[in-house]
This record gives structure tokens, C-alpha cells and sequence, in this order.
């Protein structure tokens, strides 16, 4: 199976956190934070249209601006999700310069903070010398969980639970809806090719249309040009293998404690890829707690009881250079009860 997300993290263990998804087939990407994003280059940056921000602190927001400098002059919508402060936060960045030069640049940035009971949204556009405009706030959906949606789109779902970091800190998790693989073979044998026609139908299928929906597809052979119609049930039986999608999970910044645990261990329930920070060795498990973060030892409990498939430990402290492969072991012995 070919997955559809391609993840991984943008910069060393220890430098700034991050990871970058590819949404592959596609001219689109997700950022999990906005540490020190350089490495990326400008054409992956433009390409993530969506970015999720556990929390403003320097090391995990600081590449604002050079997403910012990439997507200026662009015809495209910016969108950021994260905790409070997060619209006040971005607005601050956005004072820091001067736009008398903008007014004909068509980029849009808009921002959506999320409450215990609320989430709020405002739009900063290029053309207004991004002074803030509608401005808004949605009641949330009653919801036993402490896990909330904070994006919901016809292929995945990104949802969010609240950490304790001395201050909201996000945790993230994203998760394909279903996941739609190709039989080539079958394809081949039937005398189609494959092609963008194909793409078409796994959007017909993740807008929900019915196994009776007929449509029209044009293929060419030998520079002669066929339509074809298809009844989409039918390529689905034929062709397609619809399976358990793709689930990441990303979190950082967070104290080792009961409610923290249980949070984590919900949002990355049966993840693929648990992406956690572990910037302590546990022998320095009361500094870590003491500075709101977590220990190795702590990230691969976690994982365990979460039961992920693979773990990736990172934002090691500089405190342990050199000794990445201490910390590395420690969360794997931990993760796969050794």
C-alpha cells in the first residue's frame, strides 16, 4: 500500500521542532509548528497551506516570518490553528513591519484559536496592510473528550487536545478518513491507464457520492481520444481496495503527569507515527518536570500504552549533545517494554 502522507521532521532532533506532511498526489502539505524552517526552501513552505502551532514560545514559532516572506505576492489563503493568544500572537508579527508597499498583494492569512468553549477566527489580508478583519467566534461541539476537531476535511481529520505546559500547549494527531489503493494490474488488464481520471474518483468517494453516480472520463490511446462512462460502485469493486487510513500524532512541550498522559496516550491511540518530544534523559526526570517537559523514558511509556506503530523521539536538550543515542534508546526500551 502506498501511503498517502509522507512525514517527517524539518530539522535535527536538536534543533527547533517541526514536521512536515507531504499529502501525496497532490500539490499539498501540513506543518506541525513553526520552529526554525529555513532547511524547508521556499517551494515545500508555499506548499503547506495549513499550519498547526502547539504554542508561541520562540522555538516553535519563529519561522512565522519566513513563511510569511515566501507566501507575500502569492493568490493563496495561509491558515494557522492553535491555542489562545495565538490571533494576538500573529498580529504582533504582523505589526512588526511596515506595509505601505502591499495593497495589490492578494495574500490572505487567516487564524483560528481554539477555547475551552469557543473558537475564535479573524482574517489578515496583504491588501489592508493586514489590519484584522472578520472577526469571529463559533460556540465548540459538546464533546465528553478532551480531544476537539480543529480541521476537517474530505480526506483527514486534525484533532487537538490541550497540554499542560505551564500554558496551553497542542498536541496534534492527523488521520486519513479510509485509505484508497489502486490494483494496477487489474486496471492493466481491463485495458485502462492509470491517470489523473483515477484521482477524480477517490474524490467522488470521499464527497460521498453513491455506488450508482455515473461519470464521463476521457482517455486517450495512441492519440485517439475515448470516453468512457463509469458507474462508480463498480470501479470500486474492480479496481480499488479501501482500507484503515494513515494516522500521525505529534506532541511537544508537555509535564509528565496523570491528566497529561491520559490526554496523549487518546490522541495517539493506534498512530502510525508518534511523533514526541523527549528532551530529558530520565535520570533527569525532576528537571524535567520542573521545566514542563518530558523525559525519554516518559515518551516511550506513553507510546507503549498508546500503542503506536513507530515512535520518533526529538527536541532533545543541548545539554545532552552529543548523547542523542542515549536518549533515543532510553524512549525505545521503554517503548517496547524492555
Amino acid at each position: 500500500m502506498n501511503p498517502s502522507f509522507s512525514s517527517y521532521l524539518i530539522n535535527d532532533v536538536f534543533d527547533d521542532p517541526g514536521v512536515y506532511v507531504d499529502i501525496r498526489w497532490s500539490k499539498r502539505a501540513l506543518l506541525f509548528d513553526l520552529g526554525h524552517n529555513d532547511g524547508l526552501g521556499p517551494t515545500r513552505l508555499l506548499r503547506a497551506g495549513e499550519i498547526f502551532v502547539s504554542h508561541t514560545h520562540m522555538d516553535h514559532f519563529i519561522g512565522f516570518d519566513a513563511v510569511l516572506r515566501v507566501a507575500l505576492g502569492r493568490g493563496k489563503t495561509l491558515k494557522l490553528f492553535g491555542p489562545p493568544g495565538l490571533i494576538e500572537n500573529v498580529y504582533g508579527k504582523l505589526r512588526g513591519y511596515t506595509w505601505n508597499l502591499v495593497d495589490g498583494y492578494p495574500l490572505t492569512i487567516e487564524v483560528r484559536e481554539f477555547h475551552e468553549s469557543e473558537m475564535h477566527q479573524i482574517k489578515f489580508r496583504a491588501s489592508d496592510g493586514f489590519q484584522p478583519s472578520e472577526q469571529a467566534a463559533f460556540p465548540a461541539s459538546p464533546t465528553s473528550s478532551p480531544l476537539f476537531t480543529v480541521l476537517e476535511d474530505p480526506m483527514f481529520t486534525v484533532k487537538a487536545v490541550t497540554l499542560n505546559h505551564r500554558i496551553p500547549s497542542f498536541a496534534y494527531s492527523l488521520e486519513e478518513h479510509f485509505h484508497i489503493n489502486v490494483n494496477k494490474q487489474k486496471l492493466h488488464e481491463a485495458g485502462l491507464r492509470v491517470g489523473v481520471w483515477l484521482n477524480n474518483v477517490k474524490q467522488y468517494i470521499r464527497q460521498g457520492k453513491p455506488d450508482d453516480f455515473r461519470f464521463t472520463v476521457a482517455l486517450y490511446d495512441e492519440h485517439r481520444r475515448e470516453d468512457h462512462e463509469f458507474v462508480l460502485g463498480e470501479v470500486k469493486e474492480r479496481f480499488l481496495t479501501i482500507s484503515r487510513g494513515q494516522k500521525i500524532a505529534y506532541a511537544v512541550d508537555a509535564r509528565y503527569d496523570e491528566e497529561n498522559e491520559a490526554k496523549v496516550v487518546a490522541l495517539a491511540q493506534g498512530a502510525d507515527i508518534f511523533y514526541c518530544e523527549s528532551p530529558y534523559l530520565d535520570c533527569d526526570a525532576e528537571k524535567a518536570r520542573d521545566r514542563y517537559h518530558l523525559t525519554a523514558r516518559q515518551a516511550g511509556l506513553m507510546a507503549r500504552k498508546a500503542q503506536v506503530r513507530d515512535l520518533v523521539v526529538f527536541h532533545f536538550s543541548p545539554r545532552y549533545t552529543g548523547q542523542g543515542e542515549a536518549l533515543e534508546r532510553e524512549a525505545m526500551e521503554a517503548f517496547q517494554g524492555e
